[in-house]
């Protein structure tokens, strides 16, 4: 949908409605409903202000300490969501209804520096000083449950009804006793204009994944949010719930693999070459800075605490840095050929701000081009079993503690989102710090 299209649905009452949405520190969208003829006739020309607080909450919206950009000091002041309309489109699961992404901008008209989206943008602007553009395709699995939102809340998120009772990886039988409501996902996504590809079981009780085309970095960015959002809008329309948590019980979690590639001036692969496993010199290069960098960016890949809970050997979930042809026990995995060959990054759970997640991908390739890394010998067999490679941080205060002193996450992104991003690390440690668990309770409520 272009800027004609929603004027005249606005005058034919087509659409009523306008989502203007960010993107926050956790990856969920925000943002504000606005009349159709006020969007169109103001919003528009001059954006809309919310309070800059948006960016310096812990996920339930509570006011912490620690924020440079916004604080109590400060008086939570305003930010200006700029539309870019190069988002524009219908929401077909709300009647009426249309939506496009922000940017963020001070009142002072300069981009906001802890910006999920434009900490994207400035790696993909220094990704172009080199003459390539990155592609990305976010592949997001869920569990889904039988109880409403509203009853899993209830009863405390314990005994939910899965909505397979047995493992339906690959099952056409599994997928078919909830296709109804993945069907209306594919769709439905399709009718905001994603490209829809594929829908399949997973592993755990009530678990599927479905599977969207590729884009340029930042599209790939914005349909991940708008899907993840959407996805969860529809199944609480059909009275179910669904949960991307990164490890939502004991069985296997939620993965969100990212394959990710790069193209020259040309429009053809940049990584595809002469080298070891087809890879170019540039190919080599990049998976040797994303090996090196991956413990120090694992804040991006695994920002919470539950994040970490993934990493068990024999999961799926790698435990081991090394890289691999078509090997899934390793982080980065090649997988396609040809011109669709591309490095799978394995770490990312599906709690990720993929805006983030992509963002290191990209500072990650760069530091192996700019420093003409060497890539080390690929993996070949149980990576599980290397006991001799460097590993995934295992908890979210290992990988803080790594970001935060991490000379390379200081060079590319900056002091400031550095600063921005350990303080949401810190946040969400002192309040589990505090939690007292289930797990606690069952163990010393008696016994000790």
């Amino acid at each position: 949908m272009n800027l004609e299209d929603l004027d005249v649905a606005v005058d034919n009452g087509t659409i009523d409605t306008v989502l203007l949405a960010l993107t926050d520190m956790q990856g969920r969208l925000q943002g504000k409903r606005l009349h159709g003829r006020y969007f169109v006739d103001e919003v528009v020309r001059g954006g809309s202000e919310g309070c800059n607080y948006l960016l310096a909450v812990d996920v339930d919206m509570n006011t912490v300490d620690g924020y440079a950009m916004s604080s109590w000091d400060s008086g939570y002041g305003d930010f200006v969501m700029r539309p870019d309309f190069t988002t524009l489109r219908h929401v077909p699961w709300l009647p009426g209804t249309a939506m496009v992404l922000a940017d963020l901008e001070t009142t002072d008209g300069e981009a906001v520096y802890a910006s999920p989206r434009q900490i994207l943008r400035r790696q993909l602007d220094r990704l172009a000083e080199h003459g390539l553009t990155a592609f990305a395709g976010t592949e997001l699995e869920f569990v889904l449950y039988k109880d409403t939102y509203e009853q899993a809340y209830a009863k405390n998120y314990r005994d939910l009804i899965p909505a397979n009772q047995y493992n339906v990886d690959y099952s056409l039988l599994g997928t078919a006793r909830v296709e109804p409501l993945l069907r209306r996902i594919r769709n439905e996504m399709a009718g905001a204009g994603l490209v829809p590809e594929s829908a399949k079981g997973e592993c755990n009780l009530g678990q599927h994944e479905i599977a969207f085309r590729y884009a340029d970095a930042l599209t790939a960015a914005d349909h991940h949010v708008i899907y993840k959002n959407g996805a969860k809008e529809i199944a609480a329309q059909e009275g179910m719930a669904l949960t991307f948590m990164a490890k939502p019980n004991e069985r296997e979690g939620n993965s969100c693999h990212i394959h990710f590639s790069l193209r020259g001036e040309d429009g053809r692969s940049a990584m595809l070459g002469d080298g070891p496993a087809h890879l170019s010199v540039i190919g080599q290069q990049v998976l040797a800075g994303l090996l090196a960098t991956m413990r120090e960016f694992s804040l991006l890949f695994a920002p919470n605490i539950n994040s970490y809970k993934r990493y068990q050997p024999g999961s799926f979930a790698p435990t081991a840095l090394r890289w691999g042809v078509d090997n899934r026990t390793c982080s980065l995995r090649i997988a396609g050929h040809g011109q669709g060959m591309r490095v799978e990054n394995r770490v990312p759970g599906g709690d990720v701000n993929p805006y983030l997640a992509i963002a290191a991908l990209v500072a990650g390739a760069l530091h192996g081009i700019e420093n003409e890394l060497s890539l080390e010998d690929e993996f070949k067999g149980n990576a599980y079993d290397d006991s001799s490679a460097p590993r995934v941080p295992t908890t979210l205060r290992d990988a803080m503690d790594l970001w935060e002193r991490g000379p390379v996450a200081a060079a590319a992104f900056g002091d400031d989102v550095v600063a921005h991003y350990a303080n949401m690390a810190r946040v969400e440690l002192a309040a589990f710090d505090a939690a007292v668990t289930d797990w606690e309770l069952r163990r010393g409520f008696e016994r000790m």
